[in-house]
Order: structure tokens, then C-alpha cells, then sequence
């Protein structure tokens, strides 16, 4: 027989099976090296960028006011959670690609079916250059159109247009460089 759990259930029952219950690797260049890389950014890249780490309580409206800010510039969006044991696999991918693309690239994070206090944890063990919105019953996440799963990965052109979906986490950093050149810069 098998037995269905509520989706409200999956990430208490994934963290008392053990899933993700390991420090998350940390791949964030230094400080240093992550203002730097990420100088010069245009002012909408700039205000992102300023708000690294953070998770932000705003709900859907905050997030649609950030997007329509970032109009202009391509978007990826990642919708994760720190009980999730692929999203702590990629994130090391998405700490470095985050800062090496950030000048051209917007990416913002979306901490879903989480808790605030186990998400700014893990931000604090795994630092990205980018805020994330919180999504705890996956508002955002269905309004977004993002499919059912951690993480997923979404690509929005300049014009705010949702180019591509990718379910599942990125085996390489070179797998998830390869998409953000196609799909945000629109170059192989």
C-alpha cells in the first residue's frame, strides 16, 4: 500500500528522515571579491545586489514590484529551500554564477515551503549575491507559473517573459552557466 503525505508534511518528514540535514557547501567568493566583480552594475543589478542574503517578507506584490524593477535586464528565478537536498547541491553553482553573471544578470531567489528562521540559516552557511522572497505556502511560486518540486530554476527574458523551466538541480556549475547563457543572455 502506499501512503500519501500531505504536501504541508514533505519538509518536516524529509528533515526527520535526514534529507539536507548536513552543513550546506559554501563555494561565495570573499566579500571582497564578490564587490569587485559586482562594481558597475546598473542600478537596478546595483539595488539587488545591495540586498544579498536577505529574504524578504513582502509576499507576492514585493516580488512583482522587484521584477518590474528589473524589467530591462534577464531574470532567473531559483525556488528553493533549505530542507531541500538538491537546492544545498546547487548552490554553490548558483553562489559563483550569481556573481560572475551579476552585471548583466538579475537573479533572485524564492524560498519556498520553508521557515524563515531554517532559511536565513542556511543563507548565513551559504551566502548568494541576490535577495530571495519567502513563499511558505508557494504563493508566488503558482503565480509565477513555477511546476510542483525543489529547486526550479526559471529564466525570464528582458522583456519579463518566462523563457525557460528547469526542474530538478543543476548536476555543474557548467550545466547552469551553460543555461544562464543561453536562456538570460540569449548566447551559447
Amino acid at each position: 500500500m502506499i501512503r500519501l503525505f500531505p504536501a504541508a508534511l514533505v519538509p518536516a518528514l524529509a528533515v526527520l528522515a535526514g534529507c539536507g540535514s548536513t552543513a550546506p557547501r559554501s563555494a561565495a567568493p570573499s566579500a571582497a571579491a564578490e564587490r569587485a566583480a559586482l562594481q558597475g552594475s546598473p542600478p537596478a543589478l546595483a539595488s539587488l545586489h545591495a540586498e544579498h542574503g536577505r529574504i524578504d517578507q513582502g509576499g507576492l506584490a514585493a516580488f512583482r514590484d522587484r521584477l518590474r524593477t528589473l524589467r530591462g535586464h534577464p531574470v532567473v528565478v531559483n525556488k528553493w529551500a533549505s530542507w531541500c537536498a538538491p537546492c544545498r547541491a546547487e548552490f554553490p553553482f548558483l553562489q559563483r554564477v550569481s556573481v560572475a553573471y551579476g552585471r548583466r544578470v538579475a537573479f533572485v531567489g524564492l524560498n519556498s515551503g520553508d521557515a524563515v528562521p531554517a532559511a536565513q540559516r542556511f543563507l548565513r552557511a551559504a551566502p548568494v549575491s541576490y535577495p530571495s522572497y519567502e513563499d511558505p505556502k508557494e504563493k508566488i511560486a503558482r503565480a509565477i507559473g513555477a511546476p510542483l518540486g525543489y529547486p526550479i530554476t526559471q529564466y525570464y527574458s528582458r522583456t519579463g517573459e518566462l523563457v525557460f523551466s528547469h526542474s530538478g538541480g543543476y548536476p555543474s556549475q557548467a550545466a547552469l552557466e551553460r543555461d544562464v547563457r543561453r536562456y538570460a543572455l540569449g548566447s551559447s
